[in-house]
């Protein structure tokens, strides 16, 4: 069974048991919050269209700005013509409301409504998005432009700053392109495989191109605290602002206990960085990818002081890795209770399949064996990356911490994604606090669809 008709299947099966769930408004009174999937065009760049499915017409989808703690419903339309669902994706979330299927949530079918019940927690910048398969069709999921920015208001403070500027990254335009590994075959004469991956026309900061859209505008001497989110479906990306330094001061929403100033940034499919950059270098910049094609492509935004004018500046920063281990504390982490080693491999075109399979310990999904924990216990999960690519891995409905990036070993950095680099061993540790099947995943839409997930369950 593929992803598809496991998805097909369950929203079937749900399609008669959603009501206690919270349908449709009208049946149950007002909601606070609503969000509808739609179909809508988008203009980019100058020239350039596209026409995606996005929440109530726009991209990024409306700003979710909701205070810890206190109680939200959220109804959601499906206006389009295929099911669908929305993840609270950071969220402790019950596994109903959490937005995947593999967890038991709902399907929301064409023309339907169902409503979300959310107390939302812990506080900082989440994001909310599409848990839809797309398998070989890349107009749907995380294709399109289904995704926006869940604020969670509540200590601790972000930190002292005059301005707030949220920026989510996405491409756009996809299409198959082949592996790595089949033109390295094709030419070492070599056996070829017969996967896959994901090229793109174009990229966006928000909605717009590189100098399509309005500049963020800006004054010397501020503080702004960007808010960036990579909402790609399979691109990792790395940014810089030449002439100035980002103080990062929270991961994936969650403060890091060792804020640092870094010239680059690297975000993986579906983290999220909080950095506030003092506005100290007075001109009109780029900030946008590190790569000359990502900016060529799109990916970036301007920068504009104010009195200031001119083309865009854009200077390469200095060659620089991205390391965990600078944001988090040296110390070792709390012994956990038991742990778990999961091994990530492609297992090759199986059963006749056009794509690549993903196996985490030798098994694709469904046909997984649960990890199996127990309630207040401390579990450790090592990830070892036995492939050649790079794999954000996000566990639902609880936080983790990253306790050691191959043989360095560290503590306090808490997140909800964590990117694995081609034959890395990383290790994250989670406490069993939030009972129902708690999925586990790549975050790349075409891993996660093709066999890149487990499930986690509790036995008490």
């Amino acid at each position: 069974m593929n992803r598809r008709s496991f998805v097909v299947g369950a929203g079937a099966a749900w399609a008669s048991a959603s009501v206690p769930f919270g349908l449709a408004s009208s049946h149950g009174g007002s909601s606070d919050l609503r969000l509808r999937i739609e179909a809508c065009t988008l203009d980019i760049g100058r020239g350039v269209q596209i026409a995606t499915v996005a929440y109530n017409g726009q991209v990024p989808g409306p700003l979710l700005r909701l205070t810890k703690n206190k109680p939200v419903t959220i109804d959601v339309t499906n206006a389009t013509s295929n099911p669908d669902l929305v993840h609270w994706h950071g969220l402790t979330t019950d596994s109903l409301n959490d937005g995947a299927v593999e967890e038991g949530s709902p399907i929301i079918a064409p023309g339907a409504t169902l409503r979300y019940q959310l107390t939302p927690s812990p506080s900082g910048t989440r994001w909310y998005h599409t848990h839809a398969m797309a398998m070989g069709d890349l107009s749907l999921a995380a294709y399109t432009g289904q995704f926006g920015f869940l604020l969670i208001d509540g200590a601790p403070d972000p930190g002292r700053h005059d301005k707030e500027v949220n920026l989510s990254i996405h491409h756009w335009g996809p299409h198959f392109v082949p592996m790595v590994e089949t033109m390295r075959a094709e030419s070492q004469n070599m056996p070829q495989t017969s996967g896959s991956d994901v090229g793109y026309q174009y990229a966006t900061v928000n909605a717009h191109m590189l100098g399509a859209g309005e500049p963020i505008r800006v004054k010397q001497g501020e503080r702004v605290l960007f808010r960036l989110l990579n909402a790609s479906a399979t691109e990792n990306v790395v940014l810089a602002l030449p002439g100035h330094t980002f103080r990062v001061i929270a991961m994936d929403g969650n403060p890091v206990p060792n804020p640092t100033s870094v010239e680059v940034l690297s975000l993986a499919v579906a983290e999220r960085v909080d950095a506030i950059v003092e506005m100290n270098s007075p001109g009109v910049w780029v900030l946008g990818s590190t790569l000359k094609e990502g900016r060529e492509m799109g990916l970036g935004v301007v920068v504009e002081y104010a009195g200031r004018s001119g083309e865009p500046v854009w200077r390469d920063p200095q060659p620089a890795e991205w390391e965990y281990t600078r944001f988090g504390s040296k110390d070792s982490a709390v012994q956990p209770d038991e742990t778990f080693t999961l091994t990530f491999r492609d297992a090759g075109a199986l059963n006749g399949a056009n794509f690549d399979t993903w196996t985490i310990n030798g098994d694709a999904w469904p046909a997984v064996k649960p990890l199996k924990v127990k309630r207040g216990k401390r579990y450790r999960m090592i990830f070892r990356n036995a492939s050649g690519d790079q794999h954000p891995i996000h566990l639902h409905r609880h936080s983790f911490e990253v306790t050691r990036v191959d043989d360095q070993v560290m503590s306090g950095l808490i997140k909800d994604t964590v990117n694995v680099m081609p034959l890395q061993t990383l290790a994250v540790d989670f406490v069993a606090d939030n009972p129902g099947d708690s999925l586990l995943h790549c975050h790349q839409q075409l891993h996660m669809d093709y066999g890149f997930m487990q499930i986690i369950k509790y036995t008490d």
